[in-house]
């Protein structure tokens, strides 16, 4: 019977046992779990009340201040390495492909754990420039611009050589082509993929802890992870990830129309 049927109708058949068994998984999940005590470790109404407003007023926007610190400074460092890269001069490329190398091999644990520890040993008496929140700073912005630099020197390969070849022959420098002309165009271009960089930041700037915060620098893993061991229940960390979740999702919904915009263009 089923070698009479169409390769469609093959199709069609196999899709709707998948539909089946995906209902039959989500039926046995929901029957057989203990929704009771799910609630009672995740959702305590109570605490979710004491959760607010600090955990927007301070927690939200302490996350907040350390992604878009990391992600301004990884993004300068990130052009800078990007045309080290580019650049005519092999110490410079050198340099810039042994840091990226490095910093996208190292996990950025490790960094953080750099940035807080090392540095002061190294550079006794030295402080980072605006305490933890430099610190947080050096630390994303290190990581984020080792995998932004790869980004920005694929879009600047990415313009036209032509491109180029008219500005000098406007009398152009090549430095001024590079900023004017060439730069400008290939930042349109990787605007997705460093929005993308955007939403992954933030989601590693959790590793704040590992530095030591006070109560008013905690982010919001830090924050719900505190009120979590103080109340013994877990209902502070679920909040904590619902608010990771409306500040990433609307994020990478506009990551994926950039993307469908970008296709379009083309």
């Amino acid at each position: 019977m089923t070698s009479r049927l169409t390769r469609r109708q093959r199709r069609r058949v196999s899709q709707g046992i998948q539909y089946v068994v995906f209902l039959g998984v989500l039926i046995t999940i929901g029957v057989l779990a203990d929704w009771g005590r799910l609630q009672n470790q995740f959702a305590q109404p109570d605490l979710v009340r004491k959760l607010f407003p600090d955990i927007i007023t301070t927690a939200l926007r302490n996350t907040v201040v350390y992604t878009l610190s990391g992600f301004v400074f990884g993004l300068v460092l990130g052009l800078v390495v990007a045309l080290m890269r580019l650049s005519s001069v092999a110490p410079y490329r050198w340099v810039a492909s042994i840091y990226i190398e490095l910093f996208r091999g190292l996990p950025a644990l490790l960094i953080f754990i750099f940035v807080g520890v090392a540095v002061p040993l190294a550079f006794p008496g030295t402080e980072i420039p605006g305490g933890t929140y430099g610190k947080v700073a050096l630390g994303l912005g290190l990581v984020a611009a080792a995998y932004m630099a790869e980004t920005i020197r694929a879009g600047i390969q990415a313009v036209p050589k032509g491109q180029m070849e008219a500005a000098r022959s406007l009398g152009f420098s090549h430095a001024r082509a590079m900023i004017s002309v060439i730069i400008p165009q290939a930042f349109r271009i990787v605007i997705p993929p460093l929005t993308n960089e955007l939403v992954l930041l933030f989601k590693d700037s959790s590793l704040v802890l590992f530095l030591g915060v006070t109560l008013e620098e905690r982010e919001l893993t830090k924050y719900g992870r505190d009120l979590a061991s103080e109340s013994a229940n877990s209902t502070p960390i679920l909040v904590a990830g619902l608010c990771y979740l409306i500040v990433t999702v609307p994020l990478s919904f506009v990551v994926r129309r950039l993307e469908a915009r970008a296709d379009r263009a083309r």
